[in-house]
């Protein structure tokens, strides 16, 4: 049902300029972006995102927290030391607050005298007692609301400015979303004209208990998850933990992952909201035109893929794709750039908006700036990357599966397990312009291997670990590994001579025979 109101997005800033970043914070998957027609208007036809361009961009890692210290840092996992949504995996920890937090960018930014506002979810574990509690404000933030936890939409805690403020289940008071909007329009209103500023919204929309606001509770009843590529499809050649579902699913499943989706689509008409009301309230203070504003997400996420009902954590293109749209100075209108944009860039690009020197900062990533504006910067683009995650799993047996022994969790209708102790994994992706491969491998007892042709097969169908000249498995192991060990300049750095033969040696588009064997490899 087409609403009448169409929205915007969300925004950073030039070097002179006042700066304002929104990234928003959505664990959505690029289903909801394909098929929610409203976003897609509101990101792209309206005057507001006139000078907008998209990318293809990826997480490093597909979990809500080790992705946002990786935002916060410019920093791959095995860097800043996060590496899942426990304290024990250093969410939020005190190792994380004493070290990696404080090398964060807005710190940087406040050096430059930018006035600095966050607002909504932070980190999963943080304002926990096994940290600092609600007392502790990252360095950087001049203006601080942030959720106490993981995601909710009424009866939680914020920490506003490190005083605790408890929150109920009114609407007009409490509903997350609505009050992050509220907050930052009352910034914007009262910053100092005399300087720049800085915002970061993060909304708990779509994130579960998917809440929506009553007035949007009745919107898309008759969605459901989209049925194609990889949709309901046996995972066989994976990982054991994409074995275990029952394929088909069951009528259960289903009916669980489409009211999931449905929800997750409610909860964003309140982000729908919240974007409109910032986009007038900056062009009312005739701000938007030096306005840079990015529209992103921390992770994608997966309805029905290979049979998994609804999670993220994997390695497949559904978890680790994720949207991101920028609007601002220099950016050429409706362009889209096909060279690779990794969450570990955000950082180093806000900074190098705003001016900082980017080789005095210890970051893994790289400034997109030159890419989305070549007349403000020159530039290269990365062939290769890393994607890197550990799993979690309890010490003990789900009493709801107790067949299936510890060691598991995220474990949904009919016992289908979404992560475990050993969905420990490694990839390194290349997209160079003619190769789309991906190689992954397993910290488990089998040391399990996947390997994905995405050229030819885009919804990782088929691992290929089998058919793939061993010169090339070698190389791209040679290639993890590097990766996994890579800090600061050598993360960047683009010189892989065994890239060059790729295009040759990959298995790719084949031509079925007439006994529907694989015949020759296609050009």
């Amino acid at each position: 049902q087409q609403r009448e109101k169409i929205r915007n997005s969300l925004q950073i800033r030039d070097t002179n300029t006042p700066f304002l970043h929104i990234p928003v914070s959505l664990s959505v998957c690029l289903h909801l972006l394909t098929s929610f027609k409203i976003s897609l208007v509101m990101l792209g036809s309206r005057g507001a995102m006139k000078q907008r361009a998209s990318f293809e961009k990826f997480t490093v890692t597909p979990l809500c927290c080790p992705s946002r210290s990786s935002i916060l840092t410019g920093q791959y996992p095995h860097n800043h030391g996060v590496r899942n949504n426990s304290v024990s995996g250093n969410c939020s920890s005190i190792q994380w607050q004493k070290d990696p937090e404080t090398e964060a960018f807005p710190v940087y930014l406040s050096k430059l005298k930018y006035q600095t506002f966050y607002a909504g979810k932070y980190l999963n574990q943080y304002g926990k007692k096994d940290g600092e509690g609600v007392s502790h404000v990252p360095p950087g933030w001049d203006h601080w609301h942030a959720l106490v936890g993981n995601s909710q939409y009424y009866n939680y805690t914020l920490s506003v400015d490190g005083k605790e403020e408890v929150h109920g289940d009114s609407y007009e008071k409490d509903y997350l979303t609505d009050l992050i909007a509220n907050r930052s329009l009352n910034f914007l209103e009262n910053r100092s004209p005399q300087h720049p500023f800085f915002l970061m919204l993060s909304p708990p929309a779509p994130h579960s208990p998917w809440t929506a606001a009553p007035q949007y509770q009745k919107e898309f009843s008759n969605v459901k998850a989209p049925r194609d590529g990889s949709f309901d499809k046996p995972g066989k050649d994976k990982h054991w933990l994409l074995r275990q579902p029952v394929n088909p699913m069951p009528s259960s499943s289903l009916d669980y992952l489409d009211n999931a989706y449905r929800k997750r689509w409610q909860t964003l008409l309140s982000v729908d909201d919240m974007v409109e009301m910032l986009v007038k309230k900056l062009e009312s203070i005739k701000e938007l035109d030096n306005t840079y504003i990015f529209y992103t997400s921390d992770n994608g996420y997966h309805t029905g893929q290979f049979s998994l009902p609804i999670d993220k954590r994997q390695l497949y293109e559904f978890d680790i794709r994720v949207p991101l749209m920028v609007r601002g100075p220099g950016i050429k209108p409706k362009q889209t750039l096909q060279a690779p944009v990794l969450n570990i860039d955000l950082a180093p690009t806000i900074m190098d908006i705003s001016g900082v020197d980017l080789s005095t900062v210890n970051v893994d990533g790289q400034s997109f700036l030159s890419q989305m504006a070549p007349s403000l910067r020159n530039g290269t683009v990365r062939p290769f990357f890393l994607v890197e995650y550990t799993g979690e799993g309890h010490p003990t047996t789900d009493p709801a599966c107790p067949k299936l022994g510890p060691g598991l969790s995220q474990c949904f209708p009919d016992c289908v397990c979404e992560d475990a102790f050993n969905n420990t994994y490694a990839c390194v992706r290349t997209l160079d312009g003619k190769t789309d491969l991906q190689y992954c491998e397993f910290a488990d007892t089998e040391s399990f291997v996947e390997v994905y042709n995405l050229t030819s097969d885009p919804h990782q169908l088929e691992n290929v670990l089998k058919k793939t000249d061993p010169a090339i498995l070698q190389a791209m192991n040679q290639r993890l590994i590097k990766l996994q060990s890579c800090e600061g300049d050598s993360c960047r750095d683009s010189k892989c001579a065994f890239l060059h033969n790729f295009y040759q040696l990959l298995p790719r588009r084949r031509n079925k025979g007439r006994n529907g064997e694989l015949g020759s490899v296609q050009s």
